[in-house]
C-alpha cells in the first residue's frame, strides 16, 4: 500500500512536470526578411574601372570634372534626384580649390531616411611611396571603391520593381583626401585639412533641418583580401547602427570580410556628419588593429590590379540588404 501511494505520487508530480513545460514552452520569434534586390559585383569593378580610366580625380584637372559628369548623367538615367552643392575649400598648401558635392536622393517625400556617403576624389601625391611622390594617385580604392558601392546601389534601385520602404540619400563627398603630407615636419593644426566635403555638408545641409535615422559611409572597400573592423568612432556615435551591420553581414556569409573586432579612431567623413550633423554614421573601411591601413594607402599600388569584386560584393551586399530591411 506505501508502494502504491509512492507510485501514484510519482505518476502525479511527472504529470504536473509535463504540464509545466507545455504551459511555459516558447517559441522563437520568426525573423522576417524583407526581399531584396541582387548586388552585382561586376556591375560595381566596372564603375571602378570607369573612374580610373578618367584619371586622378583631383580638384581642378579634367578626371575631376570628368567624374563629377558621369555621376550626375549616371544616377539621373537611373532615376534619382540630382543636385550638387558647390564650395569654395582652402587647402593646407595655400591654394583655392573649387569643390562639389553630389547629391542624390530616392522617395525624397519619405519622413524615415538612411544616408549613404563615400568620397569621389583622389590624392594629389603618393607621400607614402617610394617613388613619384609629387604625382597623383589613380584611387581605385581609395575614391573609386566606395563611389563603385553607391552607383551600383543606385543603378539596383533605380531598375528594380522591389523598392525599399525608405528614403535614400546618396552623397558624395568631395575634397576628402588632401591632408598633409605624411612627411610635413610642422604641420598646420589650424584647420582640419581633410574631409572637406563632409566638413561643408554638416554645417550646410542640402535640405533644412535634414536628418536621417543612419548613415553608412564606405572608404576603401574593394581591396583583395580586405578586412573591415569596428572602427572607433564608429563605436562611439552609433555602436547599434554597427552591431546591426556586421550582423547583417554574417548574415549574408560575409563574416569573414566584416571582423567582429574593435579598431581605432580612424578621421573620415563620418566624423563631421556624427559631430557636426548629430546623424548616427559608421564607417565600413579597411583599417586593421595591428597594421594600419593597406600597403597600397596612398601609393601608386593603388590601382586596378588590386580591386577584387568579392570584396565589392561582400560590402554592397550587406548595404544593400541593410537599406531594405529598414
Amino acid at each position: 500500500m506505501k508502494n502504491s501511494k509512492i507510485w501514484l505520487l510519482a505518476l502525479l508530480v511527472f504529470a504536473w512536470a509535463c504540464s509545466g513545460e507545455k504551459t511555459t514552452e516558447t517559441t522563437a520569434p520568426e525573423v522576417v526578411i524583407k526581399p531584396y534586390p541582387a548586388f552585382n559585383a561586376d556591375s560595381a569593378y566596372a564603375f571602378v574601372q570607369k573612374q580610373v580610366d578618367f584619371g586622378p580625380r583631383v580638384p581642378g584637372t579634367k578626371g575631376h570634372a570628368d567624374t563629377k559628369a558621369w555621376i550626375i548623367s549616371s544616377l539621373e538615367k537611373y532615376g534619382w534626384d540630382v543636385k550638387t552643392q558647390d564650395f569654395q575649400a582652402k587647402t593646407y598648401d595655400g591654394l583655392t580649390w573649387n569643390l562639389s558635392n553630389v547629391i542624390a536622393s530616392y522617395n525624397p517625400q519619405a519622413t524615415k531616411r538612411i544616408l549613404l556617403a563615400a568620397h569621389w576624389d583622389t590624392r594629389r601625391i603618393a607621400d607614402k611611396d617610394t617613388e613619384r611622390l609629387n604625382e597623383p594617385i589613380d584611387g581605385a580604392n581609395d575614391g573609386g571603391s566606395g563611389v563603385a558601392v553607391l552607383m551600383e546601389i543606385a543603378r539596383v534601385i533605380g531598375g528594380q520593381e522591389i523598392k525599399p520602404e525608405v528614403g535614400i540619400d546618396l552623397i558624395f563627398f568631395d575634397g576628402e583626401d588632401d591632408g598633409e603630407p605624411e612627411m610635413t615636419r610642422t604641420p598646420n593644426n589650424s584647420q582640419i585639412w581633410w574631409c572637406h566635403g563632409s566638413q561643408y555638408w554638416s554645417k550646410n545641409k542640402h535640405v533644412p533641418n535634414y536628418s536621417a535615422y543612419f548613415g553608412i559611409l564606405v572608404d576603401l572597400v574593394g581591396g583583395k583580401n580586405a578586412r573591415f573592423y569596428r572602427e572607433g568612432y564608429s563605436r562611439k556615435y552609433a555602436s547599434g547602427i554597427l552591431t546591426k551591420v556586421w550582423g547583417n553581414a554574417s548574415q549574408l556569409g560575409h563574416s569573414g570580410f566584416f571582423i567582429q573586432q574593435d579598431a581605432p579612431e580612424i578621421l573620415d567623413d563620418h566624423v563631421f556628419v556624427n559631430e557636426w550633423a548629430k546623424i548616427p554614421m559608421i564607417d565600413i573601411i579597411e583599417f586593421s588593429p595591428e597594421m594600419g591601413f593597406g600597403h597600397y594607402h596612398h601609393t601608386h599600388r593603388d590601382n586596378m590590379e588590386l580591386i577584387d569584386s568579392r570584396t565589392l560584393q561582400a560590402v554592397g551586399e550587406t548595404v544593400l540588404f541593410t537599406v531594405y530591411q529598414e
